[in-house]
């Protein structure tokens, strides 16, 4: 077993601190616990001072003595420093780094970034020069801090191209600071895979330097790849990336910091079952007044699937899964499956309100719903009676004249003449919507024959949206089967969150989440998170192997799903961070041996 050790002083870098933007903003957070409970005062978070984004997370605290007058003295860079605490589990301490001072140096800088390592930033904007003003900026303060403490170990850890230029910068100057850099994917990878390139079984053919700058790319495709080149460690995320920066960037990664949860921020095991029942039975109710209106269908028989992304069409392989359902969709009608799938996709697009229509469903289904209510106690009354006469429940037993009229009535009002129920919740501005386009191609119009049934749900789960009335992980627990069957994903936080709340998944081996459980779970009969195969696999062998794996889950028993819930849920429990944080102390244990060894 590895022994770790500790700096006296371990700054951690992020344009993400308390300035969420994405996914490292999750990893950051819910790590902040365990990383300040480890190395106590000595561990810092540095990001950029935003005012407007601060209200109830962060608060002001005096500043140590020790730091007092690198504080100070940094104000003459034009850099003012905000100190405190951030207002999230584990509340470690915050330094916030006002840089307008340094912005209109920005072409100095830039200039200096050609100079040392030949980042071509020619042409770059504003989302370039604001990161890499600030990166020189968090440099310059850690370049007063170690002056002030020479004989105290210090290491910087820095995430993506964004705050390369502070480690740039502790290099230039030759500071006595031990460097880590993480990568939490490629600027190249991405570029390439948004446009549909199949990298992974081309590297040898791709020159970097050449598609980065088709792809504009460039500034921050050479930066990362100075950033790796000077790290005392360089680290990514998952092995996958790993393979991406062995290519692109000229270097595998030393350590992998694999992104981990805070498992006691979600449901007990015990909570799970109880959980996934109230919320299925909340998601049936909105399913009703869907597509009831149009034609009915069994609800208790009925298997809740989603995939929840960013709008990243091929990325994030909501292209493949819409194929997948079709096929299932023929297979299920083919068999007289007495199974119907309902799919949400809850992926956010630009909308112009809800569906009218819809919206007017809702409101009467529940008018019935509160007419029903009124009544409860005196039809369960006459039910229990009938039951225990040994007569035959009767509709006019229950309600009276006056009531089954109105009931009558509003059912009529509930029910409509169009042909199909909607395709999404909402009015999707983007007449060419390549979702709603694909669903056509594939033939998943919700068709009252259809066995699939799809729902774009194109707008962030929240708990009071007029709609389902959700949060997201609340819609989460409601559904059986998550389906994440991405194309490039660096890590994959949404089979790991879906297996946190004890709902099973499917997911690909080119997520690092998948590559990293991939042998673990291998011959498991119901391993919780169902792992594809995509690596140096076509599209259509992608489809089919979906189209397999989704056929399998919807003809499981109640038994065999619950199992792949327990199981799910015991896989998200061995990645907590209190278990993956320990490659993070690898990580600056070696960085700071490096360093030594460097002088």
């Amino acid at each position: 077993m590895e022994e770790y050790v500790k700096p006296d002083f371990l700054f951690e870098a992020s344009w993400e601190v308390a300035n969420k933007v994405g996914g490292i903003h999750t990893v950051i957070t819910s790590k902040a616990r365990e990383m300040v409970d480890f190395y106590g005062a000595g561990y810092f978070m540095v990001g950029p001072y935003f005012e407007n984004k601060l209200f109830g997370q962060f608060e002001p605290q005096p500043v140590p003595a020790y730091l007092q007058k690198a504080f100070e003295d940094v104000k003459k860079d034009g850099i003012v420093v905000h100190f405190g605490k951030w207002l999230i589990d584990g509340e470690p301490s915050l330094i916030l780094l006002d840089f307008k001072g340094v912005l209109p140096y920005a072409n100095e800088i830039k200039q200096e970034l050609w100079n040392l390592h030949g980042v071509d930033s020619l042409g770059s904007g504003f989302d370039f020069d604001e990161p890499v003003a600030w990166g020189y900026a968090v440099g310059k303060l850690l370049k007063r801090i170690a002056a002030e403490m020479p004989k105290k170990k210090i290491l910087a850890h820095v995430h993506e191209w964004l705050a390369a230029p502070a480690l740039i910068y502790i290099k230039k100057e030759k500071l006595d600071i031990a460097t880590v850099f993480t990568t939490h994917a490629t600027t190249l990878g991405r570029s390439l895979a948004s446009r549909g390139v199949d990298f992974y079984s081309n590297f040898a053919n791709i020159d970097p330097e050449k598609e980065a700058r088709a792809n504009f790319v460039q500034h921050k495709h050479q930066l990362e790849k100075a950033a790796v080149a000077i790290a005392d460690m360089f680290t990514t995320v998952s092995q996958i990336t790993s393979l991406e920066a062995k290519y692109f960037l000229g270097k595998e990664a030393d350590v992998i910091l694999p992104n981990g949860l805070d498992i006691e921020k979600f449901p007990t095991i015990e909570e799970i079952n109880r959980k996934h029942g109230i919320q299925r039975n909340r998601i049936r109710k909105f399913l009703m007044y869907y597509f009831f209106p149009y034609y009915s269908f069994d609800v208790s028989q009925t298997i809740i699937m989603f995939i929840g992304a960013r709008y990243e069409f091929h990325n994030k392989g909501i292209d493949v899964y819409i194929k997948a359902l079709a096929e299932l969709n023929r297979r299920l009608i083919a068999s007289g499956s007495k199974k119907t799938v309902v799919s949400f996709f809850w992926v956010p697009a630009e909308v112009l309100g809800i569906n009218e229509k819809l919206t007017r469903s809702r409101e009467v289904f529940n008018d019935i719903q509160n007419s029903l209510e009124e009544v409860e106690e005196d039809v369960e009354e006459a039910i229990l009676y009938s039951l225990i006469a040994e007569e035959d429940v009767k509709i006019s037993d229950l309600f009276d004249e006056g009531m089954i009229l109105s009931l009558k009535q509003k059912i009529r009002e509930l029910k409509t003449s169009d042909p199909l129920p909607p395709l999404a919740t909402h009015n999707i501005i983007n007449q060419h919507d390549q979702i709603l386009r694909a669903f056509h191609e594939e033939g998943l119009t919700n068709k009252k024959e259809d066995k699939v049934k799809v729902i774009f749900y194109p707008i962030y789960s929240r708990g009071s949206d007029g709609v389902l009335d959700l949060e997201y992980y609340e819609s989460i627990q409601g559904s059986h089967l998550g389906v994440f069957p991405s194309f490039y994903e660096p890590w994959g936080y949404t089979p790991l969150e879906s297996a946190a709340l004890g709902v099973a998944s499917v997911t690909t081996d080119l997520s690092g989440f998948g590559m990293f459980f991939k042998e673990t779970l291998a011959g498991k009969k119901n391993p919780g998170v169902y792992i594809i195969e995509r690596l140096g696999k076509s599209d259509d062998d992608i489809v089919r192997a979906l189209a397999d794996e989704l056929d399998r889950y919807v003809a499981y028993s109640r038994r065999e799903r619950v199992e792949n819930k327990i199981a799910a849920y015991k896989l998200a429990e061995q990645a907590d961070w209190s278990v993956f944080v320990k490659h993070y102390f690898t990580a600056h244990t070696r960085a700071l041996a490096k360093h030594a060894t460097r002088g």
